[in-house]
């Protein structure tokens, strides 16, 4: 049999929290990430990848799914996956793939965990620990000694060293780093102490923004903890000198777990090659969501401003991938992933996914348009740690519009408190930075108009419901 003629095994590597702009491929300027970069170098490195809901739990069941939040139910941190429904694992087993996840699952509790579709298991409890990790299958807990994300690689290589016959196989190897509170091995440990280059955004005073980017506590210079920082900053610091001093202690950490991360890549990396599987099997590189790297001030996640909806993928598999120096530039969102993954597998989609394949777009069609716009909607309002503010939108290749409605709606993991709605729009060509809300600007009266429209037919195409407090949009009012 030709190696085109078998079908890929798959190798899904799903960190938490990293950054595209943490990595080298994708132009960064604070750190390397050689082995991450060689999937890309192998393949394709897609631009323009992005989360539908940026926060863990809810885009792990969208990758898993193949669905929106409202579909699979999974809208905030504390709304647990029902695990019975179908994803792209379980219709992979059903075709005959051999299936495994280890490392983070993070949608249940405690030993509330219960992946199903798998042939093997072994996830960490909650969010797990970086050293000497508990560990859940289906015997029990086990703990661990070593750090996370070597045992995590660990896992997942001696499952392959277990199996027998020729039957495809597919891993998720999901990674706990680099989530807070950024612990490094004692390999990486320090390796980034000397200077780190801030963001030009650092200081960003949201002058021109909606209540939400005010009230959001995610300030590096305010809201990171002593656990984050380990040591408590001098005494004899400014705020803005204490600010900086955070931020370099921050992103110090979580740049070392990145490279443990990157070892770690490089480890499967070279694993798939001994066993002279790396041209023939498919090899996703990417992360639960982007993250705020002092960009504007903050750490985390959970807004639609571009340094927390990018996610990044790099993809490789050499016998059927042509390897391209251009990147995928089409939009592509979380929920691309199953129906993708499926088609390369050569196994049929389920209708309720909502995405689409990209696989034509890989392999043999790289011109063909993917969508002419993104939808995003963050459910939790006001939520106890970050106190973000819950809101939707969409993203075309230049404007992003985003309707703050500030209503928890009840969900978990929302305070019950709700604000006046607010709108912000921006012109990613002209001003990526995303600094001037251009909402209010005459000169954007019409742009703003049209996506209030387009943003309203997407939620419809989709199944979403916009917040009671959005009118019908003036242009589909007229028309009707």
């Amino acid at each position: 049999m030709s190696t085109r003629d078998k079908r890929p095994n798959i190798v899904f590597i799903l960190t938490d929290d990293h950054a595209s702009h943490a990595i080298g491929a994708y132009g960064s300027v604070v750190n390397d990430t050689p082995r991450i970069d060689e999937i890309g170098e192998n393949g394709v490195r897609l631009d323009n990848c992005f989360c539908t809901n940026s926060l863990c739990t809810p885009s792990r069941a969208s990758i898993l799914t193949g669905t929106y939040s409202h579909v699979n139910g999974v809208t905030t941190l504390e709304t647990p996956i029902d695990a019975s429904q179908p994803t792209f694992i379980s219709q992979l087993r059903d075709a005959g793939y051999r299936t495994a996840i280890v490392g983070k699952w993070h949608m249940g509790e405690g030993d509330g965990h219960n992946p199903q579709g798998f042939d093997y298991w072994a996830v960490l409890r909650d969010q797990g620990e970086y050293v000497d990790p508990q560990i859940l299958t289906r015997d029990g807990v086990e703990i661990v000694e070593g750090y996370a994300t070597d045992v995590i690689t660990d896992l997942a290589l001696n499952w392959l060293d277990s199996l027998d016959g020729d039957e495809p196989w597919c891993v998720l190897i999901h990674h706990k780093a680099p989530h807070r509170p950024w612990i490094p091995d004692e390999k990486h440990k320090g390796m980034y102490a000397g200077p780190i280059r801030v963001p030009e955004t650092f200081d960003d005073d949201y002058s021109t923004r909606t209540s939400a980017a005010h009230r959001a506590a995610m300030r590096i210079a305010d809201h990171l903890t002593l656990e984050d920082l380990k040591q408590t900053p001098p005494a004899d610091l400014t705020y803005e000198q204490a600010a900086l001093w955070k931020y370099q202690r921050y992103m110090e950490d979580y740049l070392a777990c990145v490279a443990s991360v990157d070892d770690n890549v490089g480890r499967v990396i070279d694993d798939l090659r001994e066993r002279g599987e790396f041209d023939d099997t498919l090899l996703m590189y990417s992360s639960d969501q982007g993250f705020f790297l002092g960009d504007h001030g903050w750490f985390d996640k959970r807004f639609m401003y571009d340094e927390s909806l990018r996610m990044p993928m790099l993809i490789s598999c050499p016998s059927r991938i042509p390897q391209r120096d251009e990147p995928l530039e089409h939009i592509v969102t979380n929920v691309d992933f199953a129906q993708t993954i499926l088609e390369a597998a050569g196994v049929n989609a389920l209708d309720r996914m909502q995405g689409i394949s990209i696989w034509p777009q890989l392999t043999s069609d790289p011109a063909r348009t993917t969508r002419d716009a993104m939808y995003y909607r963050y459910y939790e309002n006001d939520d106890v740690n970050h106190h973000a503010f819950a809101h939707y939108g969409i993203r075309t290749d230049r404007y992003k519009l985003i309707y703050f409605y500030n209503d928890g709606l009840g969900l978990p993991g929302s305070s019950g408190r709700s604000y006046p709605p607010e709108w912000e729009l921006y012109d990613l060509h002209d001003a990526p930075e995303e600094l001037r809300n251009l909402y209010n600007d005459p000169a954007f009266a019409d742009i703003r108009e049209d996506l209030k429209a387009r943003l309203w037919v997407l939620q419809a195409e989709l199944g979403d419901e916009p917040h009671p407090s959005q009118p019908v949009p003036s242009r589909l009012a007229e028309s009707a």
